[in-house]
């Protein structure tokens, strides 16, 4: 009978164990919850090249697009670091098969401009030189 109530003792254990890894798996621990960071911080502006990088990438628009303003950066800590970004981007005059530049002017044509609100949430791991865009939502201004 001991030795049974043994056993099942460890099945218990380590089923509990087992659960509670697979649930680490699913999603990220938060070490530290996003904190308003400055935007003049490092992983701030790396963050902010990813997600206009990203963002042209996959625009359907023919024009590069830029930041205007930062209107609010923060860090999270799980197993990365994390960025939530709040910006006003707008239409440069540099087509995309320029490439990137950022010394592309805005657009100064009225039928031409075209300004957006985003939110990027951009996933950086620098010790092994990692980005990853988690969430990229624009809406026109």
């Amino acid at each position: 009978m001991a030795r049974s109530l043994q056993v099942l003792l460890l099945l218990v254990t380590t089923v509990g164990l087992v659960s509670k890894r697979v649930q680490a798996w699913g999603s990220p621990k938060i070490v530290r919850p996003f904190e308003d960071i400055p935007q003049t911080y490092v992983y701030v502006r790396q963050a902010v090249w990813y997600a206009m990088k990203e963002y042209n990438k996959d625009s359907k628009d023919q024009y590069n697009f830029k930041v205007v303003d930062i209107l609010k950066s923060q860090e999270q800590v799980t197993d990365s670091l994390e960025y939530y970004l709040e910006v006003n981007i707008a239409r440069t005059m540099c087509k995309k098969t320029i490439g990137e530049n950022e010394n592309c002017l805005f657009q100064n044509d009225p039928k031409m401009k075209k300004m957006l609100f985003c939110i990027f949430i951009v996933s950086s791991k620098p010790w092994k030189f990692e980005l990853k865009m988690l969430k990229k939502q624009c809406k026109e201004i």
